[in-house]
């Protein structure tokens, strides 16, 4: 989706809830800057969703700092910060790990809590540790052509291929 102000694509989606019905605002970065400094300047009885956003963008990352967030990957799986925040799903277990500051607010904000706490499937505790490292050795079979290291590429197909045999 793009700014409604310019050609930029829209990272900032604002549901306005004041007035007689709701309006969607679709913003880029800088202009949502601009439009959050002007909601936040208004002197408002009560703050609004704008305001809150504001503030957690004075607070929050600049945009260096969120680039350098986008390229950090997990090292399991291989999926970026920024493909999570594009697709709003993560590629393995140990993404939690691998971004856990960025997901810990988050994870609170939406369950009001950090860990689990409700039932978990008895059969699921081993095929997780084997799903997790038949990614890992896609990911690294993948690399490994793409740098043209076939020899290692064709090591890590035989291993994905035992894994599989093992599955069934």
């Amino acid at each position: 989706m793009k700014c409604q102000r310019c050609e930029k694509p829209a990272t900032f989606h604002i549901t306005e809830l004041t007035g007689d019905a709701p309006q969607e605002i679709h913003l880029c970065e800088d202009h949502a800057r601009g439009y959050l400094q002007q909601s936040d300047e208004a002197d408002a009885p009560s703050p609004t969703l704008a305001g809150m956003l504001a503030q957690q963008l004075k607070l929050g990352q600049t945009a260096q700092e969120l680039a350098r967030l986008d390229k950090q990957s997990c090292p399991v799986c291989g999926i970026t910060f920024y493909e999570f925040r594009q697709q709003g799903r993560l590629g393995c277990p140990h993404d939690y790990v691998a971004f856990e500051e960025e997901l810990e607010p988050l994870v609170n904000n939406i369950h009001g809590a950090r860990e689990h706490t409700g039932k978990r499937p008895k059969r699921a505790a081993k095929s997780t540790d084997r799903r997790t490292d038949l990614i890992r050795l896609r990911r690294e079979m993948k690399e490994a052509i793409q740098s043209e290291n076939y020899e290692r590429a064709s090591e890590l197909r035989d291993e994905i291929q035992k894994f599989e045999s093992e599955d069934k």
